[in-house]
């Protein structure tokens, strides 16, 4: 890593966070704001009040690196597949680039956060890292050998939006997913997704995930079938990862992965559909929680693409 402080920015759905990273791993300055709902122009202006900050506190950083939903296309150079819907069609990075006046690296917010695991988080030292986001949405990153495996199309770790695997008929009719190619992972896994699995096995509306792992706990039918269905899904899901990636490691962000006990649960649960008679993918949670996400773009000034 670059001796000198990196900037990085989290562009999430709810919170734009903004940190400077020193060379020994240190946050001396962060801080964060509210993300402008819908709101494009907005949103840059909030990065930039943000990044002006940070740089009173790195002025020699060699610019600023992002970690945003959804990612930039090469072959339009447009921002898509963002659920922060206002951003896609625009040119995000080139718009950030001239309203912040330097250079700006970005990465989705899952590669972004599988980097900062992999180089000095859960998965130190691992060869090939899965990062997976389990939240308001479901994402994934790749990192191999400290480097960020974005494929040539720019969708590497996309398994939000792949089909859940042997789908059962009653799975198959759940309501699609906001991208438009029906019922995707994100619809079961993320946590909204779970919370609506609950209600269809007769749940209350109001209760959240924290509470649905909680009742499960206490030993309510209801939850302990909703955790039960979610642990499934996760494990068939991840399953296909280890058959496409075998990572040695697959690390757990998001606010759903803090589910008390998921992380001892998943090898079990992916082992019978992985095609291998044992597993040794460890399965683990995050180090530096939601954190990892701006200091994993921060790092995109001190690593290139795989």
């Amino acid at each position: 890593m670059s001796g000198s402080p990196l900037i990085g920015v989290d562009l999430g759905g709810t919170k734009i966070e903004c940190a400077v990273l020193r060379a020994d791993g240190t946050i001396p300055w962060r801080d964060r704001v509210a993300t402008p709902q819908g709101d494009y122009r907005g949103t840059l202006e909030a990065v930039a009040a943000l990044v002006d900050q940070a740089i009173r506190h790195a002025p020699e950083a060699p610019g600023v690196g992002v970690a945003w939903p959804g990612s930039t296309s090469p072959f339009s150079g447009l921002h898509r597949n963002a659920n922060s819907t206002c951003l896609n069609g625009k040119p995000l990075r080139e718009d950030l680039q001239r309203r912040l006046a330097r250079p700006v690296r970005g990465s989705n917010d899952a590669n972004c956060f599988a980097l900062s695991e992999a180089v000095d988080g859960a998965g130190r030292d691992a060869s090939t890292v899965f990062g997976v986001i389990l939240g308001t949405g479901c994402g994934g990153g790749v990192v191999v050998r400290g480097r960020i495996l974005d494929g040539c199309n720019g969708i590497a770790g996309e398994w939000g939006h792949m089909p859940l695997p042997g789908a059962t008929a009653e799975e198959r009719v759940v309501p699609g997913c906001w991208c438009g190619r029906g019922p995707c992972l994100e619809v079961f896994l993320s946590g909204p997704g779970v919370e609506a699995d609950h209600v269809r096995l007769g749940g209350s509306s109001d209760d959240r995930l924290p509470a649905i792992a909680q009742a499960a706990g206490r030993g309510d039918a209801v939850a302990t079938a909703a955790m039960d269905r979610w642990i499934d899904r996760l494990g068939r899901s991840l399953a296909v990862v280890c058959n496409l990636l075998d990572p040695d490691v697959i690390v757990l962000g998001g606010g759903a992965s803090l589910v008390p006990g998921l992380a001892a649960r998943l090898p079990e649960s992916i082992r019978p559909h992985a095609f291998t008679d044992a597993l040794r993918t460890r399965v683990v949670a995050a180090m530096h929680g939601d954190s990892s996400g701006v200091r994993g773009a921060a790092r995109l000034f001190a690593t290139l693409p795989a």
